[in-house]
C-alpha cells in the first residue's frame, strides 16, 4: 500500500507538500489580485473565509482527536483486520455506521481516511464511508416531516444497500 502511494507522489510525500505550497501561493495570489481589482470584494471574501474557518474548527478538532485515538489504540494490524479488503461484511458495517454518524464537511475527514488507507483500509470501504455520509441522523426528522416516514425509511435502506454495491465496485476497480 505504501509503495503504491509513493509511486503516486513521486517516491515520497514531498510531492504532496510542494503541491500544497503551490495551492497556497495560488490562493494568496488570487486574493492579492482581487484586492487590487476590488478591495471591498476581497475584504468581504476574507471575512467569509474566516467565518467558514471558525465554523469548521470544532469539527477539525474532533477529527484530530479521532485520528489521535485511532493512531493510539488501533495498530496497523487491527486496521487491516477491520477495514481491509479481507475484512468482509464486518468492515462494510463499520464503514457504513462510521459514515452515518460522522458530521461536518467531508473535506475535514479526508486526512483521516487517507491515513487509514495508508494503514490498509480498502478503497471500497473508504468510498462506503463517504457514500453513507449522505445519511444525516439529525436531519431525518425534518425529512420525515416533509416526505413521510415510509419515504425516508425506504430511501435510507436503499442508500445503505447501494453503499454495498459501491464497496464491491470500488474494490473491483482498484484490484
Amino acid at each position: 500500500m505504501k509503495s503504491e502511494q509513493k509511486k503516486r507522489s513521486g517516491g515520497s510525500n514531498i510531492g504532496g507538500k510542494i503541491s500544497g505550497i503551490y495551492f497556497l501561493a495560488t490562493v494568496i495570489f488570487v486574493y492579492l489580485l482581487l484586492f487590487l481589482i476590488n478591495s471591498s470584494g476581497a475584504k468581504e471574501s476574507i471575512t467569509i473565509s474566516i467565518k467558514i474557518l471558525k465554523s469548521i474548527i470544532p469539527i477539525l478538532i474532533i477529527v484530530i482527536f479521532f485520528t489521535f485515538i485511532i493512531n493510539f489504540f488501533l495498530k496497523p494490524q487491527k486496521i487491516v483486520k477491520y477495514l481491509s479488503k479481507e475484512s468482509g461484511i464486518k468492515g462494510w458495517v463499520i464503514a457504513t455506521i462510521s459514515g452515518i454518524i460522522s458530521h461536518g464537511p467531508p473535506f475535514v475527514w479526508y486526512p483521516m481516511i487517507q491515513g487509514l488507507r495508508e494503514k490498509g483500509m480498502s478503497t471500497g470501504l473508504s468510498a462506503v464511508f463517504f457514500y453513507n455520509r449522505a445519511i444525516k441522523i439529525p436531519l431525518l426528522p425534518m425529512m420525515i416531516f416533509y416526505f413521510s416516514l415510509k419515504f425516508v425509511v425506504v430511501l435510507t435502506v436503499l442508500m445503505i444497500i447501494a453503499s454495498f454495491v459501491v464497496w464491491k465496485v470500488m474494490d473491483f476497480i482498484n484490484r
